[in-house]
């Protein structure tokens, strides 16, 4: 062993043993609460969507993407709608999914198995009529009543929307008969071509503005939209419906569409997660949120969405930092893994240390009874040879000491211990000077 590890101040080897205990004892706490507290999420997660180029797939893109620079991977689950997607929720084939307000009658199970990450945006009622049909039953003027599709063919959406059930409670509030209409549940793209095709007088979409079917309707020629003139009303008598007008000019300015203000009624849309999805996807799907959502639109103003406004459920604890606060400090400087990791761990890592720091005041005592006991366990032998001289013959008794001189020479101890090492050797030769003399 060369001089550079035997002359040392500190045996790493004794240190390594006499702290060894703690040291495992504090990683076996570590991986314990990892286990426990489960900080990393999976890199997978299922989001409930819609119809094809409905919003509800537009903005499941954008989840996508923005999830998608964290590694985390967003597979969209099609669905029907709004009442599919709860659906699926309830029965554990989505994580998260997009739930129309007022589409569902919440249950006490769903509120303990399914939580909300807010309000993230309204979805007007579009009631797109044909002018020729609404002329033909006399409505010259246009329609602004519920009461005045009475005779008329229009589909709802297919049972999966929602919309159906919704449209059923302003339908009831109306005192109108579904008998008194004829009514049909296609889904959106087959229902807009009988639309546009004449063989339906009206169509409805619940559906945020992003929605390509929308946009194409609203510049449609001979397409008008509905003027709910009573909106004020129905968000009085409804607690998940809100007002929304459509302003002057929004679609195109150049050709003035609309000509007038619209008044239309909106639910607002959340989205719902189940309570079993890892903290951290609905913390990073709620910061998402706040920048898809936040933007000014053309029925928010900036900020205005995410909320907690018209919920139907309990918010998430992420969802609620997320909503009122920016990301997290440590976010906007570390990898999302990483300062996730850190957020979770701290208050056990500080609860871990608050155990270990009293113990670890026995490692320096423990430290220096392993050094020193390499030199006082001796001691037995030598003191063994100094009570024999009595009995013995000397000359023996100095070959066992002249054995116990040459085993302490190898003796090997940090140099701040060697003084006692020097006093073993001193003591040797007192009791070989007394063996001497007899």
């Amino acid at each position: 062993m060369s001089k550079t590890i035997r002359y040392t101040l500190l045996s790493l080897r004794d240190l390594v043993v006499s702290a060894g205990p703690f040291v495992v004892l504090a990683a076996t706490l570590l991986i314990l609460a990892y286990w426990w507290l489960d900080p990393n999420p999976p890199k997978r997660v299922t989001l409930a969507t819609g119809p094809a180029q409905s919003a509800y797939e537009e903005f499941g893109k954008r989840y996508v993407k923005i999830l998608a620079a964290e590694g985390i991977e967003v597979a969209l689950l099609p669905s029907q709608g709004s009442a599919h997607n709860l659906q699926l929720l309830r029965e554990g084939k989505a994580d998260l999914g997009f739930v129309q307000g007022g589409t569902s009658d919440y249950s006490a199970a769903d509120a303990e198995h399914l939580t909300s990450l807010g309000s993230l945006f309204i979805e007007p009622l579009w009631l797109f009529y044909r002018e020729e049909a609404a002329q033909k039953a006399g409505k010259t003027g246009g329609l602004n009543s519920l009461t005045q599709l009475q005779g008329m063919r229009i589909n709802l959406g297919t049972d999966g929307s929602g919309v159906p059930s919704l449209m059923g409670k302003l339908l009831e509030s109306n005192r109108i008969e579904p008998a008194s209409l004829t009514i049909t549940t296609l889904d959106q793209t087959p229902a807009t071509m009988a639309f546009l095709g004449g063989q339906l007088d009206a169509i409805l979409f619940a559906s945020a503005p992003e929605s390509l079917m929308v946009q194409m309707l609203l510049q449609t020629p001979g397409v008008k939209l509905m003027n709910f003139t009573q909106s004020e009303a129905y968000s009085k008598r409804f607690s998940f419906l809100s007002t929304a007008r459509l302003p002057q000019g929004v679609v195109d300015l150049a050709r003035n569409i609309p000509s007038e203000d619209i008044n239309l009624v909106a639910p607002t849309t959340s989205l719902i997660a189940r309570s079993s999805t890892h903290p951290a996807l609905v913390q990073l799907f709620a910061q998402a949120g706040n920048v898809i959502h936040g933007p000014a639109g053309w029925f928010k103003d900036a900020r205005e969405f995410p909320n907690r406004n018209h919920s139907e459920l309990p918010i998430s604890e992420e969802a609620e930092r997320a909503i009122k606060n920016d990301a997290p400090l440590l976010q906007r400087y570390l990898p999302f893994w990483v300062a996730n990791l850190v957020e979770r761990m701290w208050l056990v890592m500080g609860v871990i240390i608050a155990i270990m720091l009293p113990l670890s005041r026995i490692v320096p005592p423990l430290y220096e009874f392993r050094v020193r006991s390499r030199i006082f366990r001796w001691y037995g032998q030598l003191r063994d040879i100094e009570m024999r001289s009595e009995n013995e013959d000397s000359a023996i008794l100095l070959r066992a000491l002249d054995e116990l001189e040459s085993r302490a020479e190898k003796i090997t101890v940090p140099l701040s211990y060697t003084d006692e090492l020097y006093a073993l050797r001193n003591n040797i030769q007192l009791v070989r000077k007394k063996l001497q003399k007899l």
